[in-house]
């Protein structure tokens, strides 16, 4: 699947804001939809595994609609042939971005040794970056956290940012909670370990030339904005742009770009209809796309009716795009809120 790729600076300009990659919610329906809401924003796929396209082949786990650009894939991996091998497929299916995942704590990514648990070993994912920007021409960025486990940030972090940065990574999304690789579930760790904004604010100071991006615990578009004029170069946001899409990124291209205009999420829905009708001749079902959806009018009048009309209408077998429009009837038009 060759793709066209979104032009270095374009990309490094849409990673002002992005999607976090999550695990089961960015999957491409996710990112099609998102991108209706905003045309600027930097999208991000689930994490893939290396060894899931090397070894096992899978190269359905690249797939994407070209009208998402620009759009980034994430590896999880820690062989850096096998990392090469991978951003090598994906920069061939025309990614615009291959990021490196050193951030998630689930028990499986730490079975494979990558994810957070990396951050234990930065000459390690060094090797990996070189690798990874030997094999590709588009750029290789890496997310990270703080630290994991009794590490100390102020001394664990500059390090492996020197690292990185020494291999070629230009860019860093850092997820500001260090992450605890025993005792607590995925789910606790992007909760309870404490937010410490301040040292990723210092680490961007310290390495003035990378472009640093934050990630965790920021849920408005007015945070993101606190955020870039404090002096970072991006914001990333995760559950709050899944669950309250249309917050997030309806006005994302006029606030934090400067360009476009603010998305209405009604006509957002009628402009699914053709992507979904093409879903469902291709044996897809509506679900798998509405299920994204459901927080599209979160907070307006009409919210709870639309989640309940998609999340029952959805499932049943011949269920077309007449579900979302007929849920349309209970959301009051813009004007009138």
């Amino acid at each position: 699947m060759q793709r066209q790729s979104t032009s270095a600076a374009r990309v490094s300009q849409a990673a002002r804001l992005s999607v976090a990659p999550m695990m089961d919610w960015t999957d491409r329906h996710c990112r099609y939809l998102h991108r209706l809401l905003s045309q600027d924003t930097l999208l991000y796929t689930e994490m893939v595994t290396a060894p899931a396209l090397v070894r096992g082949g899978a190269l359905h786990l690249l797939d994407y609609n070209p009208q998402e650009h620009p759009v980034a894939l994430q590896l999880g991996g820690s062989d850096p042939q096998e990392l090469a091998q991978a951003a090598r497929l994906g920069a061939e299916a025309g990614y615009d971005e291959i990021n490196l995942n050193c951030g998630c704590p689930s028990d499986r990514v730490q079975s494979g040794t990558f994810g957070a648990v990396l951050m234990k070993e930065p000459e390690r994912v060094a090797d990996c970056v070189s690798a990874m920007r030997e094999a590709v021409d588009v750029e290789v960025t890496v997310k990270c956290r703080i630290g994991v486990d009794d590490q100390d940030p102020e001394q664990v972090l500059p390090d492996f940012l020197q690292a990185i940065q020494a291999a070629g990574c230009q860019r860093v999304t850092i997820h500001a909670r260090k992450a605890w690789l025993q005792g607590l579930s995925p789910k606790e760790n992007r909760d309870i370990p404490p937010l410490d904004y301040d040292l990723v604010h210092r680490m961007k100071a310290a390495f003035p030339d990378m472009h640093v991006s934050i990630n965790g615990g920021i849920t408005s578009l007015k945070q993101a904005q606190a955020q870039l004029e404090a002096g970072l170069d991006g914001v990333m946001i995760g559950r709050a742009a899944y669950h309250q899409p249309t917050d997030i990124l309806a006005e994302a291209d006029v606030r934090i770009f400067g360009a476009g205009q603010v998305a209405d999420p009604i006509d957002v829905v009628h402009k699914m209809v053709p992507y979904v009708e093409r879903h469902l001749a291709n044996g897809g079902r509506l679900h798998q796309i509405t299920r994204h959806m459901l927080g599209l009018f979160a907070g307006r009048p009409g919210a709870r009716a639309w989640r309940r009309a998609l999340s029952e209408g959805a499932v049943h077998d011949g269920a077309g795009p007449e579900v979302m429009l007929q849920a349309l009837d209970s959301i009051a038009p813009l004007a009138e809120v």
